[in-house]
């Protein structure tokens, strides 16, 4: 299984952006997409989560700026940026939940990151 992200880049503070991670390959099912964050120096933070029904989780330094949604049927998932601040520069990888086969294990996968840059 591949995960393509992308849609990251530079931009000024109070813009906007919009990552996409699409996942490829021997899927039965996905579970869970999300998005996670790296800043340097610091540890990898969850930034938002949806579920296969469409639930949802963001961490507090991003609600209301942030929304991540899913497209099953091209097995996407994407996080809509707004209001965008110098501390939301980090590299974001995507992460998918899911099976290779009914029943089976949900395995986790990671996408390459994509460096989003916001400039004050």
């Amino acid at each position: 299984v591949q995960l393509q992200a992308s849609g990251g880049g530079l931009v000024q503070a109070g813009g906007s952006l919009r990552l996409s991670c699409a996942a490829s390959g021997n899927i039965f099912s996905i579970n869970r997409m999300g998005w996670y964050r790296q800043a340097p120096g610091k540890e990898r933070d969850l930034v938002a989560v949806i579920t296969s029904g469409g639930d949802t989780n963001y961490a507090d330094s991003v609600k209301g700026r942030f929304t991540i949604s899913r497209d099953n049927g091209k097995n996407t998932v994407y996080l809509q940026m707004n209001s965008l601040k110098p501390e939301d520069t980090a590299v974001y990888y995507c992460n998918v939940k899911f099976s290779y086969y009914s029943g089976g294990p949900l395995i986790n996968s990671w996408g390459q990151g994509t460096l989003v840059t916001v400039s004050s």
